[in-house]
């Protein structure tokens, strides 16, 4: 029982924490991003993600790697509300890692040449896929966070 409370405490913990970068970044770094000349916004957006690399890719494995342990520690429901959150911070990474981090390839080198005439439609592409994997840390997040109320609901008086 402590095993499975440590594991959806370590789950819930770092599935939150992703889920807020991503929206912290779709709610706030992306405006910004369009609200400045395109040269300042690849310098600033280079810079960020070489700082985002550890903390973001760190944040996706414990999140999946927890919440499938949960899965693996536990029965029924909860095994499959687990599971569902670790394939859906499974599926961030997979969008970050074949949506996201190409294109920051690219933003990497319009920041020491110049863009391409279709930046803006790559750069909304990016965007997208970071709607996409902001939705499913925070879908886990959800899913574990409702896991973690309905385990501590107390007994319906009789």
């Amino acid at each position: 029982m402590r095993r499975v409370r440590i594991t959806h405490g370590l789950a819930l913990v770092s599935t939150g924490l992703l889920a807020g970068a991503f929206a912290y970044g779709a709610a706030n770094l992306v405006p910004t991003f369009n609200a400045v000349p395109i040269g300042m916004r690849l310098d600033f957006h280079t810079a960020l993600m070489k700082m985002n690399g550890i903390t973001v890719q760190g944040a996706m494995a414990v999140s999946t790697l927890s919440s499938f342990a949960l899965a693996a520690l536990t029965r029924g429901r909860t095994r499959t509300v687990a599971a569902s959150a670790g394939a859906l911070t499974s599926t961030s990474f997979l969008i970050t890692r074949f949506g996201n981090v190409p294109i920051n390839s690219h933003i990497k080198q319009w920041a020491a040449t110049t863009p391409p005439a279709d930046h803006a439609e790559i750069l909304h592409r990016w965007e997208l896929f970071n709607d996409a994997r902001t939705l499913t840390a925070a879908a886990a997040f959800v899913l574990l966070t409702a896991l973690a109320l309905s385990a501590n609901r107390a007994p319906a008086p009789e």
